[in-house]
């Protein structure tokens, strides 16, 4: 029954999205905004083919997994309200630790780059996928078989979840309300794909922004009298994006920065498992250091000149 309805849930899902971007489009048009580019799309639609093949080729794998926990279960449950409502909190909540983790930690950062590298924000940028995740992405939900809720569950929700992710990817919605108070929105994601200092590893949830604001990685979006526009993509992009380097650019440079002559050992487990944005010579700064750097200069420079600051990671 639950195969089914994820089935269902990809049937009624796809013919919404096609509908939001074919809006979304039409509207950037019609407003000059310039949230579209054939290029771009282009990209999302390989790295989400990317990610798919793999998911489906290795969802046998992770689904027996997940059986074998679930026959070893601490808990057994009845399937009422409040089995669904305790699946869908404590699923937001890994999720919540993968996607920070992916941030955090520069070995899963390289393959969780790819979703950061576009420089435009829109619907199919949801799409545009960290493509080797689902490889190790299983790992953070074991937890939720051995507690008793069914394998196909935990993937039915992850895909109900998803949708919601895909569709706060967007510039044309503002603020929602009472629903910033508890919900992932676009604003909220505009600030997570942000590459400004301020911004930058903040707003990790996807469905529910209460894990941010518990675990102090919440930001709202500012005002742009208050604080500088959005600017969206790494904070040193591509050089010569291509359908290899996209998605290995970041490994090729932790492949170089091991490389280097004269570091230590400690260094080079830094250079895979630190921060991304670590260095050993202060040649590249990590978000916190650029966040350190951004404010020093705020403090000292008129607020006209706030915006002009470039910082480089």
């Amino acid at each position: 029954m639950e195969a089914i309805s994820e089935q269902w849930l990809i049937l009624i899902s796809t013919p919404i999205y096609l509908v939001l971007i074919a809006t979304e489009l039409l509207l950037s048009h019609w407003q000059h905004r310039k949230n579209y580019t054939l290029k771009d799309t282009i990209v999302n639609i390989y790295l989400m083919l990317l990610n798919g093949s793999i998911d489906l080729l290795f969802r046998v794998m992770y689904l027996g997994v997940f059986a074998y926990c679930f026959n070893h279960k601490l808990i057994n449950w009845q399937q009422g309200l409040l089995y669904w409502v305790l699946l869908v909190l404590a699923e937001d909540f890994l999720y919540y630790w993968l996607h920070r983790f992916d941030h955090e930690i520069r070995f899963f950062w390289a393959t969780h780059v790819t979703h950061h590298s576009s420089q435009v924000m829109n619907f199919t940028v949801g799409f545009r996928s960290s493509v080797f995740q689902p490889l190790y992405r299983f790992i953070y939900f074991i937890p939720l078989p051995l507690l008793g809720f069914k394998p196909l569950d935990i993937a039915f929700v992850y895909s109900a979840t998803q949708i919601w992710g895909i569709f706060v990817h967007t510039e044309l919605i503002n603020k929602m309300g009472w629903l910033e108070y508890v919900m992932v929105t676009p604003s909220h994601h505009r600030v997570h794909h942000a590459s400004n200092p301020k911004y930058l590893d903040k707003n990790m949830g996807m469905f529910l922004i209460i894990w941010d604001k518990l675990f102090g990685t919440f930001q709202a979006e500012l005002p742009v009298a208050e604080y500088q526009p959005i600017q969206y993509g790494l904070t040193k992009n591509i050089d010569n994006p291509n359908a290899a380097t996209i998605v290995f650019h970041e490994w090729q440079q932790i492949i170089k920065d091991i490389s280097q002559q004269d570091i230590t050992w400690i260094q080079k487990l830094h250079y895979v498992f630190g921060p991304p944005g670590y260095s050993h010579d202060g040649s590249r700064q990590t978000s916190e250091e650029m966040r350190a750097a951004e404010r020093e200069h705020t403090y000292h420079l008129p607020p006209q000149n706030a915006s002009e600051l470039d910082f480089s990671r």
